[in-house]
């Protein structure tokens, strides 16, 4: 049995890619997205979620290259030095993780006020995942599953890609992401243990992170057609490169319309259907008791 989970990143970013993540929903593959508190294009965001009731819409925590629900003074160690922006470098992000110099109370606290926020809108929280996926990080991860406990989320996401050969060989130029996706799984089975004991679920892995920027048809061809059995994420960022996307500091502008071609795209749907592999959201993931 091969079930794939199709979740939109940066919901919430701009109001292009709330149009693309829900035009991705509505004609497309994806079933759920993750929202991002602290972003501009929020209320609308909220307003679209609630008008798609299939749609899973989980927690996109931002814990790097952004700014911070809580006070500066409360979330000290998460921020740049002298500003109250979070630590735009994921690697100086990482090295402090490493080092144990991030105060797992204030990740805690941020956390709780992020999917705080959300839950206060009216969103019933399915599921939560994180900006550049810091949650991979055992220091960070284990603040986190409390604020998710805390806060009654019962699912996240499983930030590690199983990486082969015969991916880096069909796409070499992505060498460097692919390594670096396989260096991380260093943490995958620390990872898998850690959900377990709090309680929360989470599916057997993702796809889709070394084909971030470009994920394009002939990509998320490639991964369809290898999909293991069981239950996994495709990790996905549709959206519209409009003015106010350039205006954002992000790496992901002309590949988001790329994606979202690919994920709305007919041979898409041929595929899922000649393979077998059934389209499910977050929702699917947890005991129908909990209401989500």
């Amino acid at each position: 049995m091969r079930r794939l989970i199709v979740n939109a990143d940066d919901f919430g970013l701009t109001s292009g890619v709330n149009r693309a993540i829900l035009e991705a929903h509505h004609s497309g593959i994806v079933t759920s997205a993750t929202l991002m508190a602290n972003s501009t294009a929020f209320p609308q965001a909220v307003q679209l979620a609630q008008s798609a009731p299939q749609l899973a819409v989980g927690c996109h925590v931002v814990l790097v290259d952004g700014k911070p629900l809580s006070p500066a003074s409360q979330v000290s160690s998460l921020l740049e030095n002298g500003n109250a922006q979070l630590h735009h470098s994921l690697a100086r992000f990482a090295i402090l993780a490493w080092r144990n110099r991030l105060d797992a109370c204030q990740v805690e606290n941020e956390v709780t006020a992020q999917l705080r926020k959300i839950q206060s809108s009216g969103i019933a929280v399915s599921h939560l995942d994180t900006h550049k996926h810091t949650h991979m990080f055992p220091a960070v991860l284990a603040p986190i599953l409390r604020a998710a406990q805390k806060c009654g989320i019962p699912a996240i996401r499983n930030p590690f890609e199983t990486v082969t050969l015969t991916q880096l060989f069909e796409y070499p130029e992505s060498w460097k992401r692919w390594l670096e996706v396989r260096t991380l799984q260093r943490w995958a089975a620390q990872f898998r243990r850690s959900v377990a004991q709090s309680g929360l679920v989470t599916p057997d892995g993702t796809i889709g992170i070394v084909a971030t920027g470009t994920l394009g048809l002939r990509w998320l061809k490639f991964l369809l057609q290898n999909l293991p059995e069981g239950t996994w994420e495709l990790v996905c960022h549709p959206g519209y490169n409009d003015a106010q996307l350039q205006a954002v500091g992000t790496r992901l502008r002309a590949s988001r319309e790329e994606e979202l071609r690919a994920l709305t795209s007919a041979d898409t749907r041929q595929l899922l259907s000649q393979r077998g592999i059934e389209l499910i959201s977050y929702r699917a993931l947890v005991p129908q008791s909990t209401g989500l």
